[in-house]
């Protein structure tokens, strides 16, 4: 089955260059110019991976992110010419797994679109299981449980559980974090992992009021910790 990307860009040479070159590596492309038709094309056609531009007309790509972000996890690439920080971590914290500035190589967007649907596949081992069963993740089917509810995550949110999952109580390095989560050697600053960190936490801290599971040890890394579900 051939490979599905949609791309959100109202520019329309832009839009017709990503789509040329996405087709010749092989991907099937369907191509919008707003924002307001994503969800609906979203829920029609099942793309596989989002390119989205963050300036578009009616729904921004922020606005756009985050909701889709409320019941798919569809890889999502955002496309920017605003090169300041925040608008980077924002774009993140509302759900984006990736991000490109403006101006791009097209070149080097195919090559982030195939490193974040590889990230986005499951791995080889099916089940990572934590010592007192309380949190299940299977990473054929990409899904996470906790005290047996499922927990609608971002795949970078994902990957991140399933590398603290494997080993409970034990710290992760920053660096770890960022090997496991972004395999393309790019620069990502602590405060992006930060931002995913907390994503994370929140969304466990939703089934587990008043209970931080994830314990940030300063200067080292991040550990998880599940404790007593009733505690």
């Amino acid at each position: 089955m051939t490979t599905r990307v949609l791309v959100v860009e109202d520019e329309p040479k832009l839009a017709e260059v990503l789509r040329v070159y996405l087709e010749a590596g092989g991907y099937e492309v369907v191509c919008l110019d707003n924002g307001n038709e994503v969800a609906d094309t979203v829920g029609r056609w099942s793309p596989d991976l989002i390119l989205l531009d963050l300036m578009l007309p009616g729904k921004d790509g922020l606005d756009v992110c985050r909701e889709l972000r409320v019941s798919s996890a569809v890889p999502i690439i955002m496309v920017t010419a605003r090169v300041e920080e925040i608008d980077r971590l924002l774009g993140l914290e509302f759900g984006a797994d990736d991000y490109i500035c403006k101006p791009y190589s097209p070149r080097e967007v195919v090559a982030r679109v195939k490193a974040v649907l590889r990230r986005s596949q499951p791995e080889s081992s099916a089940l990572v299981q934590a010592t007192d069963d309380s949190l299940q993740i299977d990473q054929e089917a990409y899904t996470a449980h906790l005290d047996g509810v499922g927990l609608d995550l971002t795949p970078v949110e994902f990957r991140l559980l399933a590398l603290l999952a494997s080993a409970p109580g034990r710290i992760f390095s920053r660096d770890r974090v960022l090997a496991r989560l972004y395999d393309d050697h790019r620069v990502v600053t602590d405060r992006t992992v930060d931002s995913h960190v907390k994503n994370l936490r929140r969304k466990l801290e939703a089934l587990r009021p008043g209970q931080d599971l994830i314990k940030s040890v300063y200067g080292v890394g991040y550990r998880l910790e599940l404790g007593d579900p009733d505690s």
